[in-house]
């Protein structure tokens, strides 16, 4: 078996040979491409200048047909060898002056590793699938199975929110998205959780990330795929790539910004703490996954806006986590179960992750997170 530091070895080659195809490709688009495609418009312009010079020269003396093509195939021959002498300048002007961008350093990649003091879980604990990390030390205080691969149901959208995070400027948040049929159906078809926006309904992007995460709606993260990368499918592609960015593209791929269940949707316990990781080193998104409640603009549909929470932060502070809870999402469908993500701090200010998959009821998997907490903090 695979150990970890392996994989984590593995990750960084992975990540570094990633970079390098990246920046040759952008070498050859920037540089090479262009050259190439001047040198053949110059040597179209002066064969084309040529055969002109030779028609008019036959045109004013017949006699001299074969001293005009002669005369052309020696001014092409010399436009030829002319681009090819710029080609060799622009070569030689690339070598001093614009080399290949200095490599860039690759990201530092958060990572967990077991020690002496990781344990499995508790029996009483339901869920399936977890893990509980201590963020300071980066150790697995307590995992079970938590790199077997599982559904991440409504997790998902840490994700979502944390790739479209990093795709709006602060002056887009204002910014309107109409809510359209394809976005309604999508999320009636499949029995989607919703925010409630109305069919051609206006609503803020700031709204569309709110909703996205407290009441996990599906109409507000679909919505907020179309208008980062103009559909959904292209969003999703953007999340893979995160994935990729993150080193978890092995372990986790996704096939919908939403959750639903699809068999090439999944990801693991410890991936997702990841992710929840990632998300809450970005202020933006911290600040969604920490909100109790918020409420929407006011709209022609909806004149009063909507109020929506974050039920599972607001049943996690009435209960003894020797500690409070910062961040919070939660996720279901029938193949993984209740699951929840959360972001906890102690009396000292020491932060941990806790995910869990696999409980059987919302309760239970608040009363797995909540066991966890009181048991591995001090």
């Amino acid at each position: 078996m695979e150990t970890e530091e392996e994989r984590s070895l593995r990750r960084r080659r992975r990540l570094r040979e990633m970079k390098r195809r990246k920046r040759r490709m952008e070498f050859i688009n920037r540089r090479l491409i262009p050259a190439a495609g001047l040198v053949i418009l110059l040597v179209c312009i002066f064969w084309t200048g040529s055969a002109i010079k030779g028609q008019a020269d036959r045109s004013r003396n017949g006699q001299q047909d074969v001293a005009g093509m002669s005369g052309g195939q020696g001014t092409a021959q010399t436009a030829i060898a002319d681009a090819a002498g710029y080609a060799g300048l622009a070569k030689g002007k690339r070598k001093v002056e614009e080399p290949l961008p200095p490599e860039e350093p690759v990201p530092v990649i958060y990572e967990a590793h077991s020690s002496a003091v990781t344990r499995g879980f508790s029996e009483d604990i339901v869920s399936k699938y977890g893990i509980f990390i201590d963020l300071e030390e980066g150790e697995i205080l307590a995992q079970k199975d938590s790199g077997v691969r599982m559904n991440p149901a409504s997790m998902t959208k840490m994700l979502t929110v944390l790739v479209a995070a990093e795709h709006v400027r602060e002056e887009q948040l204002d910014d309107t998205v109409p809510i359209t049929i394809d976005i309604t159906d999508y999320c009636y078809i499949n029995e989607c959780s919703v925010v409630g926006f109305a069919l051609n309904e206006q609503v803020p992007v700031r709204d569309l990330f709110y909703g996205t995460i407290l009441p996990s709606g599906a109409d507000a993260a679909v919505a907020l795929a179309v208008y980062v990368a103009g559909s959904h499918e292209a969003f999703v592609e953007l999340m893979n790539e995160k994935l990729e960015e993150l080193g978890l593209s092995e372990t986790t791929h996704f096939t919908n910004c939403v959750g639903l269940y699809d068999k090439e949707h999944y990801s693991t316990a410890y991936d997702m703490a990841m992710i929840l990781k990632a998300a809450s080193d970005n202020e933006f998104c911290r600040e969604l996954l920490s909100a109790h409640t918020y409420n929407t603009a006011k709209t022609e549909q909806h004149p009063e806006g909507l109020l929506k929470s974050n039920m599972f932060l607001r049943r996690m502070e009435d209960r003894d986590t020797h500690g409070d809870i910062l961040c919070g999402k939660t996720g279901y469908v029938t193949q993984s179960g209740s699951c929840a993500a959360s972001l906890g701090v102690d009396i000292n200010g020491r932060e941990y992750i806790c995910v869990t998959a696999g409980s059987s009821t919302t309760m239970q998997c608040i009363a797995d997170q909540t066991a966890l907490y009181q048991s591995l903090l001090p």
